[in-house]
């Protein structure tokens, strides 16, 4: 079964704070409306347009997005 984002992120947590990939995930992790379970790059995609929290750019979510695809 294919993990979901969120939970994919979480092992960026606890990096480098300079590390925009640590930054972002330290940022959804704090954010309790974040959708935790979706595999949805539509889903996903459009809530962190819909936010436009400079720790999590939709540059970093593009990079991360591309490293989970590749795991999952």
């Amino acid at each position: 079964m294919k993990q979901s984002f969120y939970l994919y992120i979480l092992s960026f947590r606890g990096g480098n704070a300079n590390d925009p990939k640590t930054r972002f995930a330290e940022t959804a992790f704090l954010d309790h409306s974040f959708p935790k379970s979706s595999t949805s790059f539509e889903e996903v995609s459009r809530y962190i347009e819909m936010i436009a929290d400079d720790n999590m750019s939709t540059q970093t979510f593009d990079e991360l997005w591309e490293l989970y695809e590749i795991k999952y």
